[in-house]
């Protein structure tokens, strides 16, 4: 997955055309490059930005912030952008780039939704149309509470990320999501600003394959 992380201070919900146009050109080398499914999340909140780049670039799916219900980011308040953003995805002809959407966002305030738990959080992301949900912890690097992540996946039948704080040594308490978004972890010293350390990619996909031979693990 494809973000412009060390931009910042982040913009909110709407960037530049130079971002949108250096970031189309990124996106569409490392697809045609790489051949594996590839996304896109243009912070902060960038939705409508993300889905035309997607849809340039020839994407898979873009991760959305403020897909269903608000919060308050950094940046101010993040508002619901699912009707515009499925709308507007079907007026440019990119069906075919789903909307992995977060819920209860990392580097958050949710005290205005407080009242709405995650399970009906990520249930709202189905009823709205998205295509998957995305758990975190609550910062950068820090994992999801395993709780959490139980109570979307018995709230959605949508398939369930989690991006944020996976490594190879807590890999096994979340065997029960579908996919995982690592960044962080492979990273030298497992900080997200730094160099991908090729010894740490490769013990993470060695305890993946490991766990991935137990029955009834999902990847």
């Amino acid at each position: 997955m494809l973000e412009n992380m060390h931009d910042t201070p982040y913009l909110r919900g709407i960037v530049g055309p130079e971002i949108i146009a250096a970031l189309a050109i990124i996106a569409r080398s490392v697809k045609q490059s790489s051949g594996l499914p590839c996304g896109i999340q243009i912070l902060a909140g960038a939705n409508i930005a993300a889905m035309a780049v997607a849809h340039a670039a020839e994407l898979d799916f873009i991760r959305a912030e403020g897909f269903a219900f608000a919060h308050v980011a950094d940046e101010g308040i993040i508002e619901s952008s699912a009707a515009e953003l499925l709308r507007y995805r079907r007026a440019i002809g990119a069906e075919r780039v789903q909307v992995w959407a977060d819920v209860k966002k990392k580097h958050s305030s949710h005290a205005i939704t407080s009242d709405v738990g995650i399970g009906e959080t990520a249930h709202a992301v189905e009823f709205m149309r998205g295509d998957a949900v995305i758990v975190t912890g609550s910062v950068t690097g820090d994992a999801p509470q395993r709780a959490d992540l139980l109570e979307v996946k018995r709230k959605t039948r949508l398939p369930v990320y989690l991006g944020s704080g996976v490594t190879a040594k807590n890999l096994k308490q979340f065997i029960a999501a579908d996919g995982f978004i690592v960044g962080s972890h492979f990273k030298q010293g497992g900080h997200w600003s730094r160099a991908v350390e090729a010894k740490r990619v490769e013990e993470f996909m060695a305890a993946h394959v490991r766990l991935a031979a137990r029955p009834g693990f999902q990847s």
